[in-house]
C-alpha cells in the first residue's frame, strides 16, 4: 500500500488532539456527524485536474460500549491523467468522542485490490494489524501497542472539522501506513473567505495551517493550509498542500447534506 494509507486527508483534515482531551469530551454526538452526507472533492495540480476524492458518513452502528460512524472515502485519478492510475478506498469506524475504532484501506493493483485492516482495541493497548491481496487473502498479521488513543488516515476528516474552532495548536497520534506519525496544526480559528468553482459566492470560512509527518495519496506531505464552513457543519471547502514537486489544491465540487447551504461570506 505504500502511499496509500493517509490521504487526502493530509491537506482537508490533518489535526492534533492530545489523548487525554479526547477522552475527557462528551459522548454527545457531534453536529459534524450526519448519515448521508457526501462530498466530492477536485484535486488540482497547477491548471491540471488530477482526480476526485469522495467522502461519505454511511450509518451509525453500536459496538460494544461505543456508537460508531461508519465512513468511508473514494479516491480516483481521472481516466486521461498521464502517468497516473490510482483507485483507493478508506473505511473507518468512529465513535462519538473522534478517535478510530477499524479502519480498512485498499488500493486498486491492476485487477484487484490489495488491502490493509486495523483493528484498535483499547481496552488490551493492542492494535491489530493485516495486510492482504486480493480483497480478502491476508499475507501479514501484526500487533502495535498502544499507549493513547489514535486516528487512522480517514478520522481525521472529521475530527478536524469537530476541533475547528478549538482555538489550539496540537498534535494527534495516527496509524498510518503501519507507522505511528503525527500531524500538527494550528487551529487559529480566523475568519478568511474562500472562493471555489462551484460556489458562485465567497464562502465565509475559518482557516487553519499544519504540518503532515507523511507521505500521502497524490504526495502530499509537509505544510498544508485547510478552510472549512464557519457554520455548525464545518464543511471542508478547501485546501492546499504540498507534494513533492510543488503544491495540489483541493476544492469541494458536489455535496449532499440535508439542509446545508454554504454561508456566504459578509461584505
Amino acid at each position: 500500500m505504500h502511499h496509500f494509507q493517509c490521504c487526502l486527508l493530509g491537506a482537508l483534515l490533518c489535526i492534533a488532539i492530545h489523548p487525554d482531551v479526547l477522552r475527557g469530551q462528551s459522548a454527545a454526538e457531534p453536529h459534524i456527524f450526519q448519515v448521508g452526507e457526501d462530498l466530492v472533492y477536485n484535486v488540482r495540480y497547477g491548471p491540471f485536474d488530477l482526480g476526485s476524492i469522495r467522502v461519505l458518513a454511511l450509518k451509525r452502528e453500536e459496538i460494544p460500549n461505543h456508537l460508531v460512524y461508519h465512513t468511508k472515502a473514494l479516491i480516483n485519478s481521472y481516466p486521461k491523467v498521464p502517468f497516473v492510475d490510482l483507485h483507493a478506498t478508506y473505511e473507518s469506524y468512529i465513535d462519538t468522542m473522534m478517535y478510530s475504532h477499524k479502519f480498512i484501506g485498499k488500493l486498486k493493483q491492476d485487477d484487484w485490490w490489495d488491502f490493509s485492516r486495523y483493528t484498535f482495541d483499547y481496552d488490551r493497548k493492542m492494535v491489530f494489524l493485516e495486510k492482504g491481496e486480493h480483497d480478502t487473502v491476508v499475507e501479514k498479521r501484526d500487533t502495535m501497542a498502544l499507549d493513547q488513543v489514535y486516528e487512522d488516515g480517514l478520522s481525521l476528516f472529521f475530527t478536524a472539522r469537530q476541533y475547528l474552532l478549538s482555538g489550539r495548536t496540537m498534535t494527534i497520534p495516527t496509524i498510518i501506513n503501519e507507522q505511528k506519525v503525527t500531524t500538527r496544526i494550528n487551529f487559529s480559528g480566523e475568519r478568511d473567505p474562500v472562493e471555489v468553482d462551484a460556489i458562485d459566492y465567497p464562502v465565509d470560512a475559518v482557516k487553519f495551517e499544519g504540518t503532515a509527518n507523511f507521505v500521502g495519496i497524490f504526495g502530499l506531505t509537509g505544510d498544508f493550509e485547510g478552510w472549512f464552513s464557519n457554520d455548525e457543519a464545518r464543511v471542508p471547502i478547501m485546501a492546499k498542500m504540498k507534494v513533492i514537486l510543488g503544491s495540489v489544491t483541493i476544492e469541494l465540487m458536489q455535496w449532499t447534506r440535508a439542509g446545508w447551504v454554504p454561508p456566504r461570506a459578509k461584505g
